[in-house]
């Protein structure tokens, strides 16, 4: 088994593996000297960000015509979501400001590969989902810095150029090296040498740089979670509901307004969350008290998987049995 299959089973089995490397990174925190870890953060980063970039269809932004889908897409992620993660800080998070963050940056930045995944296993239109997509990756890193700072900026210092040039290190560079190389690998190989050889190589990479940045995270926060080991508590009760109440709005939505294939796009594309950037954003832009947020953005990332697979399950019940061609 060669490197990048052993990458692909960890990346099938991350609702073991994220807990796994958060216990391990807590072990290492309590153990151990961590600070130097801050040093891998940005590598980290890049090897997390960057393989998804790769296989992203920028172009698919104009292909298509299914505007109601991605209007409420767009109404449902930055007109409704990011306010109920603020309020559900304000009201389980008072306290804890940087948690409140953490919360708040899962909410900002929508939509991630496993929205397109999804999709597809649920048997929905994955074309939506593709656009859907690249659409929520773009705006959301254009809007989470005024969003951070309306609505945070009187409980954490928010520093909005700080925040602007880590987008541009950790969204911009990464999409632009990502196209680039897609380019270069289409040229080289062709559009089925690429799909065969090459596609399926980036996704696992992403996954170990996800792994890899739990790992820190959670080392550099074992000393305070030892402290006060209340709060993963205190952090799960309120990701929890965000969760529930973005699948019961995005379901209702979707049954009210879109056909199967497209509601089932709207739900993934909605309560998927783009937890690698937000991940990423958090340990980059805001010092070490980003710790804070990315344990937040890091406990997201195991429920967020559990309850996709268990939405899929559900897909046929809540929005009948797909037509057999799909």
């Amino acid at each position: 088994m060669n490197f990048f299959q052993i990458l692909s089973k960890i990346t099938g089995k991350l609702t073991l593996a994220i807990p796994a490397m958060m216990l391990a990174g807590f072990a290492f925190g309590a153990l151990a000297p961590s600070g130097w870890l801050q040093t891998l953060i940005l590598p980290l980063t890049f090897l997390m960000v960057y393989p998804m970039m790769v296989n992203l269809k920028v172009r698919s932004v104009l292909e298509g015509v299914d505007g109601r889908a991605q209007g409420l897409a767009l109404l449902v992620n930055f007109g409704v979501i990011p306010f109920i993660a603020f309020a559900l800080g304000l009201l389980f998070l008072a306290d804890h400001p940087y948690f409140a963050l953490g919360l708040l940056l899962a909410a900002l930045l929508p939509t991630s590969g496993m929205t397109i995944a999804w999709t597809g296993f649920a048997k929905g239109n994955v074309p939506a989902a593709i656009k859907m997509t690249v659409i929520g990756l773009l705006v959301g890193s254009l809007a989470t810095p005024f969003y951070v700072q309306w609505l945070m900026g009187a409980e954490v210092p928010v520093d909005l150029l700080t925040v602007f040039r880590q987008i541009v290190i950790i969204v911009l560079l990464p999409l632009i090296a990502g196209q680039i190389t897609q380019y270069y690998l289409r040229r080289r190989y062709g559009q089925a040498g690429y799909q065969k050889q090459w596609a399926p190589r980036f996704p696992p990479l992403s996954s170990l740089g996800v792994l890899g940045i739990v790992f820190v995270a959670m080392a550099l926060k074992a000393e305070d979670l030892i402290a006060n080991p209340g709060d993963l508590l205190t952090i799960a009760v309120p990701v929890i509901l965000l969760y529930l109440i973005n699948y019961a709005m995005s379901t209702g939505i979707a049954r009210v307004l879109l056909g199967r294939g497209e509601g089932i796009a709207l739900v993934y594309g909605t309560v998927m969350r783009n937890l690698s950037i937000a991940l990423a954003l958090a340990m980059n832009a805001f010092g070490e008290a980003g710790a804070d947020a990315a344990l937040v953005v890091a406990l997201a990332f195991i429920i967020q998987v559990q309850s996709a697979a268990w939405s899929v399950k559900l897909t046929d019940r809540v929005f009948g049995k797909a037509p057999a061609e799909a």
